[in-house]
């Protein structure tokens, strides 16, 4: 008999994680070939989330929680899910309802198909427009960067076969990406329709400033493209300006004129002054991750973890 694990990070979902373990009980009562267990990660919510949490692993012996001691965000949490679970597949879904744990059977069974990473596709996405646009950039920035396949769907629900998350909890440094991690690990990836659900209640936990460390992550992590991006173009740079100077001096000999023209000379000394500001920061974004990492900065921080029999355990 197989074993599946759910991973659920949790984040201001104190009234619908309960309806999301709730759902998937119901549904493994239906999958009587697999056993399974549910990891509950609190990523230090603000609102009653651990306690709802804790209600939840008294009362079933199939459920865990791990209670973080800060908010290190939704892939971290995972992370700290997958260093914990045991089974021979592992499911991560929402605290939030919207992604449907009933439909997990259709993951499972591409599974058994022999694919080792399935991604649901939503039929229709139910969530705020600006969130729709961060999920395009953010898909065409792995196409980019990561090398993911075009026609390829990825987000939070999917299901994962074991060596795939062994594989990923090796990453130990402090700026996980598990979209990243998944992708270096494996190309047997497949695609299946599933419905996605209108949000019950609260909002999303993701910021505008949230996904944008959350590309920062991803293409700063497991790609170096940006940096060669950055060399393309100081290099496109220097010819053009190498071009310009001998147009001017060309221009200078054939006119026998003094060279006009001072607004376009700032506005293209601007130009390449934030060109070089940019590549700079580039430079420096992967420098300081270099220094966090050799600072053993950690990924996540344990707070508890949270146990059927009632022992809490640092």
């Amino acid at each position: 008999m197989q074993k599946i694990s759910y991973v659920i990070p949790c984040y201001r979902s104190a009234h619908t994680v309960d309806g999301v373990v709730a759902e998937i009980t119901a549904k493994m009562q239906t999958l009587p070939a697999y056993d399974y267990e549910v990891i509950l990660v609190n990523d230090c919510s603000p609102d009653d989330t651990l306690g709802t949490i804790r209600r939840l692993v008294a009362a079933d012996a199939h459920l865990q929680g791990v209670n973080l001691a800060k908010n290190f965000g939704q892939h971290a949490a995972l992370m700290a899910g997958f260093h914990q679970c045991s089974g021979d597949i592992i499911v991560c879904l929402d605290d939030d309802g919207q992604t449907p744990a009933d439909e997990v059977d259709k993951l499972l069974d591409k599974i058994q198909e022999g694919f080792d990473v399935v991604y649901a596709r939503y039929d229709s996405k139910r969530q705020a427009g600006w969130r729709n646009l961060g999920s395009w950039v953010n898909s065409k920035m792995t196409e980019v960067m990561l090398g993911k396949p075009p026609e390829l769907v990825v987000n939070s629900y999917f299901a994962a076969r074991r060596f795939v998350v062994d594989e990923m909890i090796r990453y130990e440094h402090c700026y996980p990406y598990v979209i990243g991690l998944v992708l270096r690990t494996t190309k047997s990836i497949a695609n299946v329709s599933v419905h996605h659900r209108a949000r019950e209640e609260g909002r999303s936990g993701y910021t505008l400033g949230k996904l944008l460390n959350l590309w920062m992550n991803g293409f700063t992590s497991f790609s170096v493209k940006p940096l060669r991006i950055a060399t393309y173009f100081g290099t496109l740079s220097a010819l053009a300006g190498f071009c310009y100077l001998i147009y001017i001096v060309i221009n200078h000999f054939v006119s026998h004129a003094a060279p006009l023209g001072w607004a376009s000379t700032t506005a293209l000394l601007l130009l390449l002054g934030g060109a070089i500001l940019i590549v700079l920061g580039l430079i420096g974004e992967y420098v300081g991750r270099i220094y966090m990492c050799a600072n053993a900065a950690p990924q996540y921080v344990v707070r508890e973890y949270l146990h059927h029999d009632g022992e809490d355990r640092p």
